[in-house]
C-alpha cells in the first residue's frame, strides 16, 4: 500500500481545496495520469498519479480542504513495483497499517446526518447566491455529484418557467370567467396552480456560505498584507491627452499585427524607467533579517478581475520586451486568468503591481499592497474634467492616480517624487523612445 500526500505546490502554499477527483476507489491508474484537480490561492492545478496501480481509498473528497502533508489517496501497487516509482511526496506503508483502505465487498450507505455539504466551485456558489437558489435543491449533472454553473442556470430557468405557468393560469381563469368556462380552464391550469400553491410561504432567511476557494485565498492574502505592512497612499491626477493621442496613433499598427493595444501596456512601459530610477519601489523587505532586497528583475503584476475574484498575472522581465510584446502577453495572461488556466509561475513572483481600476469602470480607489511588494499603483478611468491652466478653465482628459506604499521603506516625499516623475512621462510619452527595447 502507498499513501500520496498533498505536496507543496509553491509560493508558501499550505492548503488547497479539492475541486474534482478524476478517478474513484477501485480504478486502475497509470503513472503520471491526471487523477485530481485542486485549487490553491493562485490557480486550479492538475495533479498526476505518482504510481501505476489501483486506487484503494480516497481520503479527502470533492469540496473539502486539505493541508500540505495530508493523505489524499491510498494506492495498491504491484508486488514487484516494476511499473511504479514512489514520488518524493508519497510514503510506503504496510498493508496492515490501514485496514480501512481495503474496499468493502458490500459498501454501506452513509446516513443522511453525515451527508457532506453540496459540492460546487466558488463561482457556482456565487451565481446561486445572486439568483437566490438553494444549492441543495439543484440536481447535479456531473456523475461525481458536483454542481456546475449550467446546473444552476437550468434550475433557474425551470423555476422561472413555473412562475410563467402560474401567471398564464391566472390569466386563463379570468378569461374563462367571462366566457362561463371556469371549470374547464381550471382543470387545464390545475397542475401549475397546485405546484405553486401547495408549498406554504416562508419568511426569507439569511444564507450562509463557507469562505472557500479563491475567495478564501484572496481574503487571507489581503489580511496578511494589511496586517504586516503599514500602508500609506498618495493621490494625484495627470493630463492623459498626449497618452491618448499616442495610443490612437499606434492602435492601427498594432491591429495590423493582430494585437489589441490598451492603455495598460503603455502604463507598464512607462513604469519601468521609474522603477530603475527609484529602486526602492521594486524592492521587498526581509522581515526576519531586517534587510531590504533590491530586485534586479522587473516582473510587473497586473490586477485582473475574474468571475471568482481578483487575480494578479505576472508579466515577467517587462524591461526586456517591446510594447507590442507586452500587449500580446498581457492579452494572453488576462484571458488565462479569467479562465483559471494559468500556471503558478504566471501568477507569482511580481516585483511591482499595477491596478488599472479604470478598466473595471472605477474612477479611483485605495489599493492594498500585494505582499511581499512595497508599492502598488492604481490608475483610474480617463475622463474629461475642468482644470485651470494659466488662469483659464479648460476641459482636459484626466487620469486619477493612487500610489500605496510601505511606509517602512518609503516616505511621503519619495512617493511624491515618484508620482511627479510618472506624471511627467505620461504627459510626455515620447520619452519612451529614449528607452525602447
Amino acid at each position: 500500500m502507498q499513501e500520496f500526500k498533498l505536496p507543496d505546490l509553491g509560493e508558501g502554499m499550505h492548503e488547497a481545496e479539492i475541486v474534482q477527483w478524476l478517478v474513484k476507489a477501485g480504478d486502475s491508474v497509470k503513472l503520471d495520469q491526471t487523477m485530481l484537480k485542486v485549487e490553491t490561492d493562485k490557480a486550479v492545478v492538475e495533479i498526476p498519479s505518482p504510481v501505476a496501480g489501483r486506487v484503494a481509498e480516497i481520503r479527502v473528497q470533492d469540496g473539502q480542504v486539505a493541508k500540505v502533508g495530508d493523505v489524499l489517496v491510498i494506492f495498491e501497487t504491484s508486488a514487484n513495483g516494476g511499473s511504479s516509482t514512489p514520488s518524493q511526496d508519497s510514503t510506503v506503508i504496510p498493508a496492515t497499517t490501514h485496514p480501512k483502505s481495503i474496499p468493502s465487498a458490500s459498501p454501506v450507505a452513509q446516513p443522511a446526518a453525515t451527508r457532506q455539504r453540496v459540492l460546487a466551485a466558488p463561482a457556482v456558489r456565487k451565481l446561486a447566491f445572486e439568483l437566490g437558489i438553494d444549492l441543495e435543491q439543484v440536481t447535479p449533472s456531473n456523475p461525481g455529484g458536483r454542481i456546475t454553473i449550467e446546473d444552476v442556470r437550468a434550475y433557474a430557468e425551470r423555476a422561472e418557467a413555473g412562475t410563467v405557468m402560474l401567471s398564464e393560469a391566472k390569466h386563463l381563469t379570468a378569461q374563462a370567467a367571462e366566457l362561463g368556462e371556469v371549470e374547464q380552464v381550471l382543470s387545464q391550469a390545475a397542475p401549475a396552480i397546485t405546484q405553486r400553491t401547495e408549498q406554504p410561504a416562508t419568511p426569507a432567511q439569511d444564507q450562509r456560505q463557507p469562505l472557500t476557494g479563491l475567495r478564501k485565498r484572496i481574503a487571507e492574502h489581503m489580511e496578511r498584507s494589511w496586517r504586516s505592512i503599514p500602508h500609506a497612499t498618495a493621490f494625484d491626477e495627470v493630463d492623459g491627452s498626449a497618452l491618448a493621442a499616442l495610443r490612437e496613433a499606434l492602435k492601427p499598427v498594432a491591429e495590423e499585427r493582430g494585437v489589441r493595444l490598451t492603455y495598460i501596456p503603455l502604463f507598464v512601459k512607462l513604469i519601468i524607467p521609474l522603477l530603475k530610477e527609484f529602486p526602492t519601489f521594486n524592492a521587498s523587505l526581509d522581515e526576519e533579517r531586517r534587510e531590504i532586497i533590491y530586485k534586479r528583475s522587473y516582473h510587473i503584476g497586473v490586477a485582473t478581475a475574474t468571475p471568482e475574484g481578483l487575480l494578479v498575472p505576472v508579466l515577467r522581465n517587462a524591461d526586456r520586451i517591446t510594447l507590442l510584446e507586452i500587449a500580446s502577453s498581457l492579452e494572453r495572461l488576462t484571458e488565462g486568468a479569467k479562465q483559471r488556466t494559468l500556471s503558478l509561475p504566471e501568477l507569482s513572483g511580481s516585483t511591482f503591481t499595477l491596478n488599472n481600476v479604470g478598466s473595471f469602470g472605477g474612477s479611483s480607489g485605495t489599493p492594498i499592497i500585494n505582499h511581499p511588494e512595497v508599492a502598488i499603483l492604481a490608475v483610474g478611468r480617463l475622463q474629461d474634467k475642468a482644470v485651470v491652466q494659466q488662469g483659464v478653465v479648460i476641459v482636459r482628459p484626466m487620469i486619477p492616480l493612487a500610489l500605496s506604499f510601505d511606509h517602512r521603506l518609503i516616505d511621503g516625499a519619495m512617493a511624491g517624487a515618484f508620482l511627479a516623475r510618472f506624471k511627467e512621462l505620461v504627459e510626455n510619452p515620447q520619452q519612451l523612445m529614449l528607452d525602447m527595447v
